[in-house]
């Protein structure tokens, strides 16, 4: 029995021994493969990990990391944003009192950051404003009676009836003309020494009746009375007032015609009062209606009324159009564009550079190696895309005139993080 037993020890510490050793062979073989998974170290295992860190690139300390997309999230380790599918990118101490901040080559190229350099040049502004024609109240004729009488017969009977110049309005029957002719007639005929001086002194009497000249050469010439007398339009336009009727009397002085020429009417254009200064006498115009599609009419703003709409704050512009086709007319709703003189040389800058922020003007400007800066400006008159600057930049400077608005957020909170510090 001790023969049995002792064998069976033998083979518990024969096994014990060959398990050590596999299990150290496994070990090692272990560590082996580990070493050679492992990376060799390099630059980017010495990466700022932590706020306070040094960012290589700059030399300056990390105070955090963000995502530029969603500035106000911020992280305190790098790794890839939650938001976008972009690294977190370092936000450094420094530049913060002056609204600057710094942006990789990278990330400019993912947002889209476009620039463009401050010029001099001559800026043509346009305006457009609405208006409506109106009639050149310098264009009216007003026609009335020259002594007393009857309308015996009307020829134009409605208001706004277009009327030729020359074109017979009424027929009136005028007692006083009738007895002057007659009295004329009669010392015409006269052989006796000082019938030269009646005659005149007739002559004199029928104008002093009210009779035209041309109604008094007709008498000499046909050598009768003539009993009724035709009123023409003294202009070609519309009757905007119609004051006579078939069978009424009238007396010297009443009204009984009111005509408006069409060859030129009025365009009142509302400017806004703002841009009242840029809006001048003399300033070409070009007008154009939905009434009249394809069709332009060119004037030039004949006088700036001086008095602003309270209500809508504009001023009044009022433009003198030819209207010889009388195609235009009162009522009508235009669209009319200004046209004033370009200005001298100018500091320029595209127009979408400029940031409204309601109480301020901002443009971003970039200064070299990656860094923006937030600068307030004074802007000017703006026309074909172009804004004028009156300060705040100089020639040859460039703005960010793409992805300013993700700059400038950034910038804001920089500035708002010096200012609780």
């Amino acid at each position: 029995m001790n023969r049995y037993l002792i064998a069976g020890l033998t083979g518990a510490v024969a096994l014990s021994v060959l398990g050590y050793a596999l299990y150290r062979t496994g070990v090692s073989a272990g560590r082996t493969q580990a070493m050679v998974d492992q990376p060799a170290p390099t630059a980017a295992t010495h990466a700022p990990q932590k706020p306070g860190d040094i960012d290589p690139r700059t030399g300056k300390k990390i105070l955090y990391w963000h995502d530029p997309m969603v500035p106000a999230q911020r992280f305190d380790h790098p790794g890839k944003s939650p938001f976008m599918d972009m690294q977190l990118v370092p936000v450094v101490e420094g530049g913060a009192d002056t609204g600057a901040i710094e942006i990789s080559p990278r990330l400019q190229q993912n947002l889209g950051v476009r620039t463009a350099l401050v010029a001099r040049g001559q800026l043509h502004p346009e305006i457009t404003a609405s208006a409506s024609v109106a009639y050149d109240e310098r264009d009216v004729a007003l026609v009335q009676a020259r002594a007393n009488g009857f309308v015996e017969r009307l020829r134009v009977r409605a208001t706004l009836d277009a009327v030729r110049e020359g074109e017979p309005l009424a027929d009136l029957y005028v007692p006083d003309w009738v007895a002057a002719q007659v009295e004329y007639l009669a010392v015409k005929d006269l052989n006796s020494p000082g019938a030269a001086d009646l005659v005149d002194g007739a002559r004199q009497r029928m104008r002093l009746a009210g009779m035209p000249e041309d109604l008094i050469r007709a008498l000499e010439k046909r050598g009768r009375p003539q009993s009724r007398f035709t009123l023409l339009a003294p202009i070609s336009g519309v009757i905007t007032e119609l004051m006579a009727r078939e069978g009424m009397t009238v007396t010297v002085g009443s009204s009984l015609f009111r005509i408006n020429g069409l060859r030129k009417v009025w365009v009142n254009a509302e400017v806004a009062e703002t841009l009242g200064e840029r809006v001048h006498r003399g300033d070409a115009v070009h007008a154009r209606t939905a009434a009249l599609p394809g069709v332009a009419f060119d004037g030039r703003v004949g006088a700036i009324l001086p008095s602003v709409n309270v209500a809508t704050r504009t001023l009044t512009a009022r433009v003198e159009l030819a209207n010889p086709r009388m195609e235009l007319l009162p009522g009508m709703f235009v669209t009319v564009q200004f046209a004033p003189a370009a200005t001298a040389d100018v500091l320029l800058v595209p127009s979408e550079a400029v940031i409204e922020t309601g109480t301020r003007r901002v443009v971003m400007l970039a200064e070299g190696d990656a860094r923006f800066r937030r600068v307030n400006v004074e802007t000017g008159a703006q026309g074909g895309g172009q804004t004028e600057i009156r300060s705040g930049l100089t020639v040859g400077q460039k703005v960010v005139v793409s992805g300013q608005f993700l700059i400038d957020s950034e910038a804001s909170l920089k500035a708002t993080e010096a200012r609780l510090q």
